[in-house]
């Protein structure tokens, strides 16, 4: 699985700085070891700070996950940049955005990092701990304890400010260099004199107990562990000694009572409990650590060593255990394609997603505009090699080479499934070009939306059926063609005629601005107006009207006939002219977009305009260049899109049904032939400098056309 370690060593990147800075860090050696142990475990490792950035990284490495997929988790050793409950703030962030994570939860880790309350919890769950006071000022009288005492930071680890005191000189000396250093109250607690011992537990329901590992401290320094002798400052050693020298009885009473911390504090996962064992046998939970270090020389590893596990070993079980926690099994399902065809499918699908992205990322890198021929020539080799590794083969039938490719599985496309889409990207050379952009939930690029998108979706579902051995046995065809960007003029032929010999047709249009398959479309007609005058003079044109006028005056008429409750839109979408110079123009042309629900609509409406223009001094011209026929309604495409939308209910994809204002090559199918539209990838901005479509969008439509295509091969 994906698995992001989240730590706190460097960065700064916080709106402020503000409050108790975090002194924890982990070294970079010690989360290279962590991230090369997960990988040996499988996984898929990025480590990143848990800074302000820490949601938008973990989305685009890990991002939204569809219905019965496992998301990533995070291995978190994130002590926090500032604030007294720094350890949880991480935690909190993953369980806002759900994400799941290794260690425990906000709740214990705050009430472990407050020893005071901590303390507290022990005392009410009848876990032993020594007796304690607080100090909230540095002129507080001294708390009237037998000495010798510890003196500690509040909420602090890693035995920052920690000392033995004797006196009530001490103590005070003690604690002023607490609140001058930590500015936080100083926990004052009973000085067990014996020998230090410390637990690891790693687990849930119940923890593994490691065997007790003892701390043997060196000559020279008091008979505690230091922050100095944690950081080898300290000048002796002090030596870990897992399993420690306890009988029997004592080992097993020490794991006793590091698991009713455990419980009593509510921790997950892991956690390393310090106990003092005076000489008569009795142990002392001086505090827990919730976030155990990991370090090399720590207790915690040598507690996991005397049980047999290395550091590759123990690393990979604290992922199990966090996936035993959330979703009770220790490790993701198999992903090969074993069993049953849908899960096969599904875990394909989903282990591939980075493959998907990246396989879009290259289709946007390669240009295809509409009138490029060079590009064009190069996308449609690569297609071609994609169908032929996928072991299909041409079509020749429905194959010019000039703007239409077609390509058939073993079983044929004949009364079969076809998909059609277009290579080309409908944008003029002079469009200036979008790059390639991956964020947390879209991914940006020209044509993305429009055929790049489609491009891989289409792609992986089929390699999706290949893995299982569904695919040459599903009669099929791929129809791809390269002239969306002129209305379709040259292909439509072959299109219609492939779109016959099909069972069924699904365009891989992507669904425009929500979740929606498209059942019907409006066509669209695009007429050129043409009309010539004189050359007037400036003056002249006072007193006769210029072809100029008259043009945008009878377009302003023509625009009149739109009517939304007909379903009928007129408009001039652009004007080009020619003049002599010191001159009005003589020549006037304008492009005007009709889009129509029926042909006898658009006839009719076509049929006013021309009464509009009627007779008059001005040479005009209305000619009709392209036309996009509709795409009709009927049972037989509403049919195909209840069957689709059973299979997105399945997986939780959600999809509704809808009309479009808009045309597609979908109106080009017969209409006794079942077709849907808009199967692709939610996009938004088409054919703008930020074209985009949305990550779990593109992952759920490979998913949904993959099972669709597989519920339609076991028929």
């Amino acid at each position: 699985m994906k698995v992001a370690i989240v730590y706190n060593r460097e960065s700064e990147r916080v709106i402020n700085l503000f409050g108790m800075p975090n002194r924890e860090k982990y070294g970079k050696e010690s989360i290279k070891r962590i991230s090369d142990s997960l990988k040996k475990g499988g996984h898929q490792v990025k480590a990143f700070e848990g800074d302000k950035d820490l949601i938008d990284n973990l989305e685009e490495f890990m991002p939204r996950v569809v219905k019965g997929e496992r998301p990533g988790m995070v291995f978190n050793i994130s002590y926090g940049i500032q604030g007294k409950a720094r350890y949880t703030h991480v935690p909190s962030i993953l369980e806002m955005v759900g994400i799941p994570y290794v260690a425990s939860g906000p709740e214990a880790h705050s009430l472990s990092l407050d020893k005071v309350v901590a303390k507290m919890v022990f005392h009410q769950h009848g876990v032993p701990t020594p007796d304690f006071a607080v100090l909230y000022g540095p002129n507080v009288e001294p708390p009237g304890m037998e000495y010798p005492l510890i003196v500690k930071p509040r909420s602090e680890a890693v035995s920052f400010g920690i000392k033995i005191v004797n006196d009530d000189a001490e103590l005070k000396e003690a604690a002023q260099a607490i609140f001058d250093a930590f500015q936080q109250p100083v926990l004052v607690e009973r000085y067990i004199e014996g020998r230090e011992v410390n637990v690891g537990l790693l687990g849930n329901n119940p923890p593994e107990t490691f065997p007790p590992a003892e701390l043997i401290f060196g000559e020279g320094g008091p008979a505690i562990y230091t922050w100095e002798d944690k950081t080898r400052k300290s000048g002796r050693t002090v030596q870990v000694v897992c399993p420690a020298a306890l009988d029997p009885e004592l080992s097993a009473k020490a794991q006793s009572i590091a698991t009713q911390a455990f419980h009593a504090l509510g921790c997950f996962d892991c956690a390393r409990v310090d106990m003092r064992l005076d000489k008569d046998g009795n142990f002392y939970v001086l505090e827990i650590n919730s976030l155990p270090s990991l370090g090399m020389h720590g207790s915690y590893l040598q507690g996991a060593a005397a049980v047999g596990m290395d550091f590759t070993a123990l690393i990979n079980r604290l992922v199990e255990v966090a996936a035993t926690r959330y979703f009770g099994v220790p490790t993701p399902p198999m992903t090969e394609a074993k069993g049953e065809p849908k899960t096969a499918v599904f875990n394909f699908v989903v282990e591939n997603r980075d493959q998907l992205e990246e396989c879009v990322r290259a289709w946007v890198g390669r240009s295809s505009r509409t009138a490029d021929p060079v590009g064009l020539a190069d996308a449609k080799k690569v297609l071609g090699s994609t169908m032929e590794e996928l072991g299909l083969k041409r079509v020749q039938e429905f194959t010019d080479d000039r703007v239409t490719w077609a390509w058939e599985t073993k079983a044929g496309l004949e009364k079969g499934i076809l998909l059609i889409s277009h290579l080309d990207v409908p944008l003029g050379l002079d469009a200036p070009r979008q790059n390639y952009r991956r964020e947390p939930e879209y991914l940006y690029g020209e044509g993305i939306g429009a055929s790049r998108a489609p491009l891989a979706m289409m792609e992986y579902s089929l390699r999706a059926l290949r893995r299982i051995k569904r695919l040459h046995g599903l009669p099929l065809g791929v129809l791809y063609y390269t002239d969306e960007g002129r209305d379709c003029r040259y292909s439509a032929s072959l299109i219609r005629a492939a779109a016959g010999k099909a069972k069924q047709v699904l365009v891989l249009r992507p669904s425009i601005g929500g979740r929606y398959l498209i059942t019907s479309r409006r066509g669209m007609r695009t007429y050129i107006l043409s009309a010539e005058g004189k050359p007037l003079l400036l003056g002249e044109a006072v007193r006769k009207q210029d072809v100029m006028r008259w043009i945008i005056g009878r377009l302003d008429a023509c625009a009149s006939l739109s009517s939304k409750d007909d379903l009928l839109s007129v408009m001039p979408v652009e004007m080009r002219s020619h003049r002599i110079s010191m001159r009005l123009p003589h020549e006037v042309s304008a492009t005007v977009l009709m889009t129509y629900p029926t042909s006898d609509a658009a006839d009719g409406a076509e049929q006013e305009m021309r009464e509009i223009l009627g007779r008059n001094a001005f040479r005009w011209r209305l000619q009709l260049v392209a036309d996009r026929p509709p795409m009709i309604a009927g049972k037989k495409n509403n049919a195909l899109t209840k069957a689709i939308r059973n299979i997105a209910d399945e997986w939780g994809i959600s999809i509704r049904q809808q009309s479009s204002a808009s045309p597609s090559v979908a109106g080009l199918v017969p209409a006794s032939v079942p077709a849907v539209c808009g199967l692709g990838p939610v996009a938004y901005d088409l054919y703008s400098g930020h074209e985009a479509v949305g990550r779990s969008s593109l992952l759920k439509r490979t998913l949904l056309l993959a099972e669709y295509l597989l519920s339609v091969s076991r028929k």
